[in-house]
């Protein structure tokens, strides 16, 4: 864990510097093991990460979020634990594979999920697509619990910045 991780939470100068970023790429993750289309083998999913997060950095992105966009359809809240182990090791991977600061987004809306990947993985950051108040996505009703984000942050990780959607997409 580097020694900015372990600082209290300020904005994103700590990963970015004065510099605002411009370009974050998306590394939507293929199935992870439990989803509906799962092909069975961590080490394609791991593969295809690296593959896309170096093209990206390559193409010039300022920093990359990994997503399991493959687990369609989503958890409205909470992960299973197998979505949140390979996420891990496949985010470390990432992080381990380019020089950009790496994110982290658990869907549909798992925070809590996402922000002990970060932990665990060395990434700088997370996506939160309803921080706060409620928002009527194809999952239904999702509310958002930045209550207990910010505490767990807190307590496991106060170096990771939150970017949180404002009326997100859905």
């Amino acid at each position: 864990m580097s020694p900015d991780a372990l600082t209290p939470h300020r904005g994103v100068r700590h990963i970015w510097g004065d510099r605002r970023p411009i370009i974050i790429g998306m590394v939507h993750l293929q199935p992870l093991p439990g989803a509906p289309r799962w092909g069975g083998s961590l080490d394609a999913v791991r593969g295809r990460a690296l593959a896309d997060a170096r093209a990206l950095e390559a193409g010039g992105v300022d920093g990359i979020l990994v997503e399991n966009f493959g687990d369609a359809p989503f958890y409205p809240a909470a992960v299973p634990p197998e979505t949140i182990a390979a996420m891990a090791t496949l985010t470390a991977d990432v992080v381990r594979a380019v020089g950009v600061p790496v994110g982290v987004n658990v869907l549909r809306n798992d925070a809590a999920a996402a922000l002990a990947v970060a932990a665990a993985a060395g990434a700088r950051f997370i996506r939160v697509n309803v921080h706060a108040g409620a928002m009527l996505t194809d999952q239904g009703w999702i509310e958002g619990r930045a209550h207990e984000t910010l505490r767990l942050r807190a307590r496991i990780a106060p170096g990771i910045a939150i970017a949180a959607d404002v009326l997100v997409k859905y």
